[in-house]
Parts: structure tokens; C-alpha cells; sequence
């Protein structure tokens, strides 16, 4: 199915969910925050919360400085 990533559409398998599809993006979850569709995720729910065709999400990856 086709979504939206980041401005940029993306083929991903059915049932995908928000943490597979960070992971193959090469990002750590543990350091991005998403908002699908214009809400955010909590990161707690990235498991749970699968991504369907259409959605738009925004993936952002948190960076610590000084």
C-alpha cells in the first residue's frame, strides 16, 4: 500500500506498523517522534498503531545539543 512519508509517497506491506515502518527507514525509535495524519503517535503505541493506505506521516528524528 502507499503512504505518504515525510512529503515523499512509500510502498509499504499491509498491516505495517508505525515502528516497522521507522525501522526500515533506518531510524531508531527510540529517537524519533511521528505524528500520523497530523496527530502525533506516542512513542509507547508505535507497535500497536499501523499505518494505512493514504496516511500521511511525518517522521522526525530527535537531536540532542548545546
Amino acid at each position: 500500500m502507499q503512504v505518504t512519508v515525510n512529503g515523499r509517497p512509500r510502498e509499504v506491506p499491509d498491516g505495517c506498523s508505525v515502528q516497522e515502518l521507522i525501522r526500515a527507514a533506518e531510524l531508531d525509535p527510540r529517537f524519533v517522534i511521528v505524528e500520523r495524519n497530523g496527530e502525533p503517535v506516542e512513542r509507547k503505541r508505535y507497535e500497536e498503531v499501523h499505518v494505512a493506505a493514504g496516511d500521511r506521516l511525518e517522521l522526525v528524528r530527535a537531536v540532542a545539543g548545546g
